[in-house]
């Protein structure tokens, strides 16, 4: 896809999803750590069913450095894989006390070293938190949709990030993942896309073929 083609979608979907947005519940920069690390295969609604009671019971990161570990997996086991969730949950609380003084970083090779933080929720972190948008949350949605309309045929996700770096301009980056979510939940949904409703249908080449 061209650059101004690429654009022009961008601006299609911000007009199709004007409220998109980050769908995860959380009041503290710690607590959307944990929230995008729970949303690892589970859905955000789900997250946000269980968070309330784990942002109950943890108030502090202290409080997450030190409760039970079965405690901890009891609370988030409905969001899936609870024991490494768990497990990396008070490391990663251990290690922002330690290694950060108690602060969540802000760069990419920091929160990259905290245990359960990859690239992609690192990105999240960034932009939700300190309003930093240097690259793109690449989930399953993002996935979907930039090999559909022909913006990246890599499969992994860091392949495909470069390539929307390529593609999109600096002050488009922090709506992308948001837009795409949306687009992905409620039109170019993974079984059955509804591609004759989807607003950038003109622009896709999975449409046109």
């Amino acid at each position: 896809m061209k650059k101004d083609e690429a654009k022009e979608l961008v601006e299609i979907l911000k007009k199709t999803y004007p409220d998109a947005t980050c769908s995860l519940d959380f009041s503290t920069p710690f607590e959307l750590v944990i929230a995008v690390m729970l949303s690892a295969q589970c859905t955000d609604e789900r997250v946000n069913k269980t968070t309330p009671e784990l942002f109950n019971r943890c108030k502090t990161i202290q409080d997450f450095a030190d409760i039970d570990i079965t405690e901890l997996e009891n609370i988030i086991h409905p969001c899936g894989f609870y024991k490494n969730k768990a497990k990396n949950i008070k490391l990663c609380a251990k290690q922002v006390l330690e290694n950060f003084g108690g602060v969540v970083p802000h760069t990419m090779e920091e929160l990259t070293s905290l245990a359960g933080v990859g690239r992609k929720s690192a990105n999240v972190i960034m932009l939700e938190v300190f309003g930093i948008a240097q690259g793109i949350a690449v989930d399953t949605h993002a996935k979907r949709i930039s090999n559909l309309v022909g913006l990246s045929n890599k499969k992994e996700p860091e392949k495909i990030e470069q390539d929307l770096l390529k593609i999109f301009p600096k002050d488009y980056l922090k709506d992308i993942n948001h837009l795409f979510v949306w687009h992905g939940r409620n039109t170019c949904v993974a079984r059955k896309p509804k591609c004759d409703a989807c607003s950038i249908n003109n622009l896709c080449k999975h449409y046109k073929k």
